[in-house]
């Protein structure tokens, strides 16, 4: 089962009492995943979806809180991915219902939902739990990214739950896809929060669980990458003035080095694997810095990229 399937079996598992929430969370499944039919004469209505948990939702919801005949039938899709489809079918009161629920308003069915209607907060965080039962899903967040997103065939209805998820500041995203749009999330903060929101509270601490994971593997990741590259860094560093050593050996031998540079050649060559920060104590003239370690090493270098582009040593060395 899928990330996305876990979190939707939890929020169909919340219980609700205060009618006002179940239909905000109905308004939102009909409205979204609804079709309307006629039949002698007499609207239907089929909600349509391919989650098993979710139509038991509807019709425990519809059962609960209003007194209509509602069944489930499934069917079996024979395009693309062949799942099974689930189908509540509401077969009478239909006018009634969807007028209760703000789909239907002054004989008309709209895109969007009554914002007076929906101005308690429960009732909110009701809907949007709707609108991701209806048409959301969410990536494992062990995967590569994270992502979450609730598809509506309508630009007002995806702008209008854009503008409820942005009541809590989570300031999601519209756009454009597959003959519709979606609203979504990328930062994993904010899909917890909106997880949170909807009521999904157990996937919401394993997304976080999982997040701090991945966060941290990529902290010491991080971590040991830099250092890898300081120690590959100071390796390549330290096996150049090693050459430079030798190349000034064999073309002129280092005792025609000033005594300070031979000092520091010969305390390179016999500590070769050490860092500049040790080389400075084993100097038989008396201990010096990492600094003067360091200018003493790159004066030879200097004198060794002279001799190699055919340039003299200068007198005064």
């Amino acid at each position: 089962m899928s990330f996305a399937s876990d979190v939707k079996k939890e929020l169909t598992m919340l219980e609700i009492t205060k009618p006002s929430n179940a239909k905000a969370e109905l308004s939102a499944l009909l409205r979204m995943n609804g079709a309307l039919g006629l039949n002698n004469m007499q609207w239907t209505l089929n909600v349509q979806t391919e989650n098993a948990a979710t139509a038991r939702r509807i019709l425990s919801l519809l059962q609960q809180f209003y007194d209509v005949q509602a069944e489930i039938s499934v069917r079996r899709q024979m395009k693309l991915k062949k799942n099974n489809l689930y189908v509540v079918r509401i077969k009478q009161d239909v006018n009634e219902l969807l007028n209760d629920l703000h789909i239907f308003e002054s004989g008309t069915i709209t895109s969007t939902v009554s914002e007076t209607w929906l101005a308690d907060e429960g009732m909110i965080r009701s809907y949007l739990r709707g609108a991701f039962l209806a048409a959301g899903s969410v990536n494992n967040p062990e995967t590569s990214r994270y992502h979450l997103e609730i598809y509506s065939l309508y630009i007002e209805q995806a702008e209008q739950l854009a503008a409820l998820i942005n009541q809590f500041g989570l300031k999601p995203k519209v756009l454009e896809r597959r003959s519709g749009y979606i609203v979504y999330l990328k930062e994993a903060e904010k899909i917890v929060d909106l997880l949170n929101l909807i009521g999904a509270t157990v996937a919401m601490l394993k997304f976080e669980d999982i997040r701090v994971m991945r966060d941290m593997r990529n902290s010491v990741n991080r971590l040991v990458n830099a250092e890898n590259a300081n120690i590959e860094k100071t390796v390549s560093a330290s096996q150049k003035q090693i050459d430079d050593i030798e190349f000034l050996d064999a073309e002129i031998g280092l005792h025609r080095l000033p005594i300070k540079l031979r000092e520091i050649a010969e305390v390179r060559l016999a500590h070769r694997d050490d860092p500049l920060s040790e080389l400075g104590q084993y100097v038989h003239s008396g201990e010096i810095t990492k600094s003067g370690v360091n200018h003493r090493l790159r004066k030879i270098s200097s004198l060794a990229d002279t001799l190699r582009e055919g340039g003299q040593l200068p007198k005064n060395m």
